[in-house]
């Protein structure tokens, strides 16, 4: 099909934009640079929408099924042999085109948002450099046909990463973030890298088609149950590659216990926190396994896909724990993210199941979708509220509701749907997730269930906190985020209040089959998320609407497990003692004295050696006539003995 051929042109918008900036940042001035970086992602915002129409509904089905469509940029990039080679291509179907739209939506919002949030900053256009730069990485890598090209973009999604997370570089707190998102990732990258080149040696490809294809599945299926696979404690190499590859999206999405560099990267522009850390860099791992599912659901009866929904249970339940016990606003939303990420990832494993196979996989797509919109619009507001009051902490905050109305009610639209309050978008995605969840495991539905209400609550413990409780004094009275913040505020809670309405079933399946789904009110379950999320609102609002003492009768009476969460279980202690005292001082250093004294020893030594023999030899050529003389003279004589007394 010619149908999509300009496609390249989605990323490639971007990537120029940024050498544009990036070559002449010093001489465009403020604010054209942003008006630049923003027309460029209009122009990518519409022609993603119009990817999304073209495909869904006007090339269509085809025989009841949306068909992949592959654009190639050049055949055979890399040949490695005559079966495995590397091409340039871009994949269009029904998750790809989902991404261009979250990705396009989220980025041209935060290009509009940062003319006002970033105006009178000296990197201004840097920053936008930056943002195109991302926008381009991450573009790329929802379009990679193969998965050898979407690690090639996944890494610089992360170059990416390191750039606007450590923006402030004059800030030594910046520069220390960025250093761990970096280091944390490519730790990660290291075990995905492996695991790509383990199903490229028994897939003999690396192309998502191919590998995804039902003779894949079954030459795979056959090789394992012919022992042509070798197994490691009891799953075969190959099993134990797409665990290796799904520890690359633990890194990417901050699951546990890859989770330690996402709080910290906050220290990046409020913008970058909306950009990478909400909506777009973090769902990265979750469209990985997405982008994989069919070998994740059939390979070994899905093993890899237990994983997957065992990392993402405990992820999203670990960090609502400490999202309840935070005090920087977004550290608050930072780990809610990575709950929610968890939220995804958990859809995912949940998707087998006898009855409805693949559920759990629309599910996710579909909270990813609809999570990008509600928790863009989250970050974004908390932005509003620091450029407003000069603080990330929530005791510094309160009564905002009557200085910043227009923030306070889309703040609150943003806090409704991702609690799961309907008709607002979180409600919808989250309620598919737990059908998901209580047919394949009831354990698993039990904790995200709790996770709904622990969710609501640390939500509405934010909002109350900051637009109501006690009223502050502010040196200056705040006020509503200029225009173009205002403006994105208002687009965000526009979609997080209606794209729940959308047929997601029709449009994204784990088979690319459509089917009907819907919501059942009179259903227990249904009833039961809705009033558990009220729940939570309703224990929020007694503790935190006005100021009362509960908080700290509650914190008291829970004390050392408090603690423990409002320290985020000391994980960043764990890694500083694990890689200071026993990898550094146990490992590294001895490993440092015997390559300086054993290895550079021995040959320090043998340099030596010959330097000394070289100093009593060095007579022999001194140079003068009769030395030479009388060394020929002596050695003639001595071969003529030496005849003489053997003869």
């Amino acid at each position: 099909m010619n149908e999509f051929n300009y496609v390249y042109l989605i990323p490639l918008i971007p990537l120029l934009t940024f050498l544009f900036l990036g070559f002449f940042a010093k001489k465009i001035k403020e604010p054209i640079s942003g008006y630049i970086g923003t027309a460029s992602l209009a122009t990518v915002f519409i022609l993603s929408l119009y990817t999304a129409y073209k495909y869904f509904f006007v090339v269509g089905l085809v025989d009841g099924k949306y068909q992949a469509v592959r654009v190639m940029i050049k055949e055979a990039w890399l040949n490695f042999t005559d079966k495995l080679a590397i091409d340039v291509g871009i994949i269009i179907d029904p998750i790809s085109v989902m991404m261009l739209i979250v990705v396009s939506t989220i980025s041209f919002m935060v290009h509009i948002y940062s003319l006002g949030y970033m105006h009178g900053d000296n990197g201004f256009s840097r920053f936008y450099a930056y943002l195109s730069l991302f926008t381009f990485s991450m573009l790329g890598l929802v379009l990679s046909s193969n998965l050898f090209l979407i690690y090639v973009f996944w890494e610089l999604v992360g170059v990416s990463s390191f750039l606007l997370i450590g923006y402030y570089f004059e800030t030594p707190s910046a520069v220390a973030a960025s250093k761990k998102a970096f280091i944390v990732t490519r730790f990660a990258d290291m075990f995905f890298l492996i695991g790509i080149l383990m199903i490229g040696y028994f897939g003999q490809s690396f192309d998502f088609q191919t590998l995804n294809s039902e003779g894949m599945i079954e030459k795979i299926g056959h090789m394992i149950a012919n022992n042509q696979i070798y197994s490691f404690m009891g799953l075969s190499l190959f099993t134990w590659a797409l665990m290796l590859v799904y520890i690359g999206g633990m890194g990417k999405s901050a699951m546990f216990p890859l989770h330690i560099w996402l709080p910290d990267a906050m220290e990046g522009p409020t913008p970058v926190s909306a950009l990478i850390h909400a909506a777009t860099m973090v769902v990265a791992g979750v469209y990985l396994v997405a982008r994989l599912f069919p070998l994740y659901f059939h390979i070994e009866d899905g093993y890899a896909l237990g994983l997957v929904a065992i990392v993402g249970t405990f992820s999203a339940l670990f960090a609502a724990i400490i999202a309840l016990t935070q005090e920087d606003i977004k550290r608050v939303l930072a780990f809610s993210t990575m709950s929610q990420i968890g939220y995804m990832m958990m859809a995912l494993g949940v998707s087998k199941y006898e009855g409805h196979e693949g559920l759990g996989y629309m599910a996710g797509m579909f909270h990813l979708f609809t999570h990008a919109m509600f928790k863009g619009l989250l970050f974004l507001g908390a932005g509003a509220i620091i450029h407003a009051v000069h603080s990330n902490f929530m005791d510094k905050m309160g009564g905002l509701h009557k200085y910043m109305p227009i923030t306070s009610i889309t703040f609150l639209v943003a806090a409704l749907a991702i609690s799961g309050i309907p008709p607002f978008a979180g409600f919808f995605s989250k309620d598919e997730i737990l059908t998901a969840a209580y047919e394949y495991n009831k354990v698993i539905w039990f904790i995200g269930f709790l996770v709904a209400g622990m969710t609501a609550f640390y939500m509405f413990r934010l909002y109350f906190r900051i637009f109501f409780n006690k009223k502050k004094e502010y040196e200056h009275a705040p006020h509503d985020a200029p225009f173009s913040m205002s403006f994105a505020l208002i687009f965000l809670a526009i979609l997080a209040t209606t794209v729940g309405f959308i047929p997601f079933s029709e449009f994204v399946t784990a088979d690319r089959i459509p089917f009907q789904s819907h919501i059942d009110f009179g259903d227990p379950l249904v009833i039961g998320s809705i009033l558990m999320a009220l729940f939570g609102i309703g224990i929020a609002y007694i503790m935190y609407y006005k100021e009362t003492n509960y908080p700290q009768k509650l914190a008291k009476t829970m004390g050392v497990g408090y603690k423990w969460a409002k320290d985020k279980f000391y994980m960043d202690e764990l890694y500083i003692f694990v890689t200071h005292k026993i990898i550094f001082d146990r490992i590294s250093k001895p490993i440092a004295w015997f390559d300086r004294n054993v290895i550079d020893g021995f040959m320090n030594l043998i340099g030596l050696t010959m330097e000394k023999l070289s100093d009593k030899t060095k007579g022999l050529q001194s140079g003068r006539l009769q030395d030479y003389a009388m060394y020929f003279i002596g050695g003639v004589i001595g071969i003529i003995m030496l005849v003489v007394y053997f003869k």
